[in-house]
C-alpha cells in the first residue's frame, strides 16, 4: 500500500480553525505540490481530507475527487488517521494508494510511528508530502519512505 501524507498548505491565522483558508502563498504551494503528485500518482487512488477548509482547498489543487473524513480533523489522535487509511491494507475497494490531507502534529506523529515504531513529534512542513509504502522482505512487512517533498523544492 502507498500512504501519502499531505499537510495542508499555508493558511490564514486568527479565524475559527475549521474556516481558515489558504493564503495566496498557500494556494501556490498547493498547486506546486499537486502538479508533482499528479505526475507520480497511479491512475487510481483515494483522497481523504480533513473537514477543515484549508485541507479541502489544498486537495482541490489536485483536481481529483476526494472524501471529507471527520476522523482527519485537527487535533485528533494518530489512531484516527490509521483507521481512516485502513493501514496497511488500505480501505476496501481501494487500489492501494491513499492520500491523507491533514494537519500537524498528527501527520508528523503518524510518520514517526510508521517509520520508527514510536510516536514522536516530527515536523512536516506546510504543503509537504511524505510518501510511504509497504513491502515484504524476508517474510517481514516493512515500511519504506519513498519520498519527502515540499513545495519549496519544486
Amino acid at each position: 500500500m502507498n500512504l501519502i501524507l499531505w499537510r495542508h498548505a499555508e493558511a490564514q491565522d486568527a479565524v475559527p480553525d475549521l474556516a481558515r483558508e489558504l493564503t495566496p502563498r498557500g494556494r501556490k504551494q498547493a498547486d506546486r505540490m499537486a502538479q508533482w503528485l499528479r505526475a507520480q500518482l497511479p491512475e487510481r487512488h483515494l483522497v481523504l481530507v480533513s473537514p477543515a477548509q484549508r485541507t479541502r482547498q489544498t486537495a482541490d489543487a489536485l483536481g481529483a475527487e476526494y472524501r471529507v473524513d471527520r476522523h482527519l480533523a485537527p487535533d485528533v489522535d494518530v489512531a484516527h488517521y490509521l483507521a481512516a487509511s485502513a493501514w496497511p491494507e488500505g480501505p476496501e475497494g481501494c487500489s492501494g494508494t491513499v492520500i491523507l490531507v491533514g494537519h500537524q502534529p498528527t501527520l508528523g506523529r503518524l510518520a514517526s510511528l510508521l517509520l520508527s515504531g514510536e510516536e514522536q513529534n516530527w515536523a512536516v512542513r506546510k504543503g509537504a508530502v511524505w510518501w510511504l509504502t509497504t513491502r515484504e522482505r524476508e517474510g517481514r512487512a516493512q515500511v519504506v519512505l519513498r519520498s519527502v517533498t515540499n513545495p519549496e523544492q519544486l
